[in-house]
C-alpha cells in the first residue's frame, strides 16, 4: 500500500454504527484496567499493510511475544476496500479484534458506542510520548478521553513553480506565506497570463477552513459552525480567484490526481504534494523540476494539517494488559522509527522527528520534502474533525460549487451545508 498524503485524504471514510452495538459482548467484555500482568492471546488488525510490510510487522510481533512470554499475537490484514463496513460487521456481531488499525473518524463511532477504550485513562503514562497534536486527533468531540495511540503521520509541503511566478513579476525565492500573500499572488498571476494560468486547482475543504482559523464544530461536538463571519470571509476570497482565473476552472470536479496534472503541464503555478511527486517530476516534467519550489502549507494559526493513522483497543477485550501493552509496543518510538524508514510516513512520537534522518539533507529529492514536512509536523494538529464523514464533505463541496458559480452568497452556501451537516451527525446516533 503506498502510503501517503493522497491516500490518507482518500481513507477518511464513512462509518455507520449502530449504537445497539455497545451491547455486543455483554457481560463477558473485558476489564479497562491495564495495569496486570502482560499475557494472553490478542488479535492485531492492520488496514492494507500485509502486501508490502509483512517483514516489518512479523519482526514486531515476534519482538513483543520475546518481550512478554506467555502472549501470542494473531495478526489480521484486511484489504482496503471495505475496511470501514468490516470494522461496522465486527462491531456490531462482537467479533472486533483486540487491538484495531483506525483512522480518527473510524474510531469516533467506536468510542461512542463504547468499544474503543479509553486510553487517556488506561495508558496514560505514555501520554508524554507523543506529540500533542497527534495525541489529541483521537479525541471525540462531547466525550472526554483518547480513543487510539497516535501512530504514523503524514503532511505535504506546497510546490510552486518559480518559472510562473517570475514571469508574472514575482520573486520566486519569496513564494507567499499568507493567505493575503497568496491571493494576491494569485490574482496577479491570472492577470499577467490572461486567466490562463490559475495558482490553485482545488476549492477550499474543510481542512482549509481549518487552516484559516474557522471554528468548525461546537465545543460539545453537537453541531459544525464553519458557517460563521471567518468561513464567509474564505469563501469570498475563493469566489474571487475562481471569477479571475486565478483558481482552476476544473477545481469543482478535481481529484488530486488531476490537479496533479494540472501542475505537471503549467496550468497550475501551485499544489500539494510528496516526494513521490518530485520524481515524477524529475522524468516526466524536467524543464519542470528545474524550476521546482517547496514551500509550508499557508495557515492562519501557525499550524499546518496533519492526516493521522492510529491503533485503538477494543473495550471488550479479554486481555486488557496484553491488549494496551502491544497497542503501545507497535507505536512506541523505536518501532515507529523503523516503520518511517521503509516508507514515506512520518512517527508520532515526541522526540522523533528531531533524528538526522528528518532534518538534514543529502541531496536526494526524497530529503528535500521529507526535511520540510517533519519540520512541519512538529506542531500539526487534524483539522478534519473526526465527527466528519464522507457525506458531509460531499455536502460541504456541493454548497461550496454553488457559491463559486454565484448560485449561493458565501454566506448562504455555509449555512447550507452546516444544516447538512447537522442533519448528518444526528443520524450517526
Amino acid at each position: 500500500m503506498r502510503i501517503s498524503r493522497r491516500t490518507f485524504a482518500a481513507a477518511a471514510v464513512a462509518l455507520l454504527l449502530p449504537l445497539s452495538a455497545c451491547g455486543s459482548g455483554g457481560d463477558d467484555g473485558g476489564s479497562t484496567d491495564a495495569s496486570g500482568k502482560v499475557e494472553g492471546d490478542i488479535s492485531f488488525q492492520t488496514w492494507n499493510l500485509r502486501a508490502n510490510f509483512k517483514p516489518y510487522f512479523e519482526g514486531v510481533i515476534a519482538d513483543f511475544e520475546k518481550k512478554y512470554p506467555g502472549t501470542h499475537v494473531k495478526w489480521i490484514d484486511q484489504p482496503a476496500e471495505g475496511y470501514a463496513d468490516k470494522i461496522s460487521a465486527d462491531a456490531a456481531g462482537g467479533t472486533l479484534p483486540d487491538v484495531v488499525n483506525v483512522s480518527p473518524d473510524l474510531v469516533a463511532p467506536l468510542a461512542r458506542a463504547g468499544l474503543a477504550m479509553d486510553l487517556g485513562k488506561a495508558a496514560a503514562k505514555y501520554r508524554t510520548e507523543y506529540l500533542d497534536g497527534a495525541w489529541k486527533s483521537h479525541q471525540v468531540p462531547g466525550m472526554n478521553g483518547t480513543y487510539a495511540f497516535p501512530w504514523y503521520l503524514n503532511t505535504g509541503p506546497l510546490f510552486y513553480n518559480k518559472s510562473l511566478f517570475e514571469k508574472a513579476g514575482l520573486d520566486p525565492g519569496k513564494p507567499p506565506a499568507t493567505y493575503d500573500d497568496l491571493f494576491a499572488d494569485a490574482l496577479r498571476i491570472a492577470r499577467k497570463t490572461g486567466g490562463k494560468v490559475a495558482t490553485l486547482a482545488n476549492v477550499p475543504t474543510i481542512e482549509d477552513f481549518g487552516r484559516y482559523g474557522v471554528r468548525l464544530m461546537n465545543k460539545e461536538g453537537t453541531g459544525f459552525a464553519f458557517d460563521d463571519a471567518k468561513g464567509a470571509e474564505l469563501l469570498g476570497k475563493y469566489k474571487e480567484l475562481y471569477d479571475a482565473g486565478a483558481l482552476d476552472p476544473q477545481a469543482l470536479t478535481a481529484t488530486p490526481e488531476s490537479s496533479g496534472k494540472k501542475f505537471l503541464t503549467g496550468a497550475v503555478a501551485m499544489n500539494p504534494g510528496s516526494a513521490l511527486d518530485l520524481g515524477n517530476f524529475k522524468k516526466q516534467a524536467p524543464e519542470l523540476y528545474r524550476n521546482i519550489g517547496i514551500t509550508d502549507q499557508i495557515t492562519s494559526t501557525g499550524h499546518v494539517n496533519m492526516y493521522v493513522m492510529g491503533v485503538m483497543v477494543n473495550s471488550r477485550t479479554r486481555h486488557t494488559p496484553a491488549a494496551v501493552a502491544f497497542a503501545h509496543f507497535v507505536t512506541d518510538a523505536r518501532n515507529q522509527m523503523s516503520f518511517a524508514k521503509k516508507v514515506a510516513i512520518f512517527p508520532s512520537t515526541a522526540g522523533s522527528l528531531d533524528d538526522p534522518y528528518f532534518t538534514e539533507q543529502d541531496g536526494t529529492d526524497e530529503t528535500r520534502v521529507r526535511v520540510a514536512a517533519a519540520k512541519s509536523l512538529k506542531s500539526a494538529v487534524n483539522y478534519t474533525p473526526v465527527l466528519f464523514s464522507e457525506q458531509m464533505k460531499t455536502a460541504l463541496r456541493n454548497e461550496v460549487a454553488k457559491a463559486l458559480q454565484g448560485k449561493e452568497s458565501p454566506a448562504a452556501a455555509l449555512d447550507n451545508a452546516v444544516k447538512a451537516c447537522d442533519r448528518l451527525l444526528k443520524q450517526q446516533g
